[in-house]
């Protein structure tokens, strides 16, 4: 659990996360956002970071298991892993709980 926990202790990684729970709101590609999810650069852009900064923050999101990658091409797409996300959630309310 403590990696999902440093993973989330960036504001950047959380607004990432944040969007990407509605990418059609959230970015200008409404029909790839349903299947495949947002491509890196338009998070990039969104974010206002380097291209080197959101691959690393893309990269931590994805190790803890938050977000889901698939290629297609040169591009990489990434969305949200609602599962994987709700779990995490539950396993922190119980650790949380047990202390009280």
């Amino acid at each position: 659990m403590l990696d999902e926990c440093k993973a989330l202790a960036n504001e950047t990684r959380l607004r990432i996360l944040e969007w990407l729970k509605d990418p059609v709101a959230n970015f200008a590609c409404a029909g790839e956002a349903a299947e495949l999810g947002v491509c890196a650069g338009l998070i990039q852009q969104k974010a206002g970071t380097s291209a080197s900064t959101m691959s690393a923050h893309l990269a931590t999101l994805q190790r803890a298991g938050f977000l889901r990658a698939t290629r297609r091409g040169q591009w990489i797409y990434y969305r949200r892993d609602e599962d994987r996300i709700r779990a995490f959630t539950d396993e922190l309310h119980s650790a949380l709980q047990k202390g009280s």
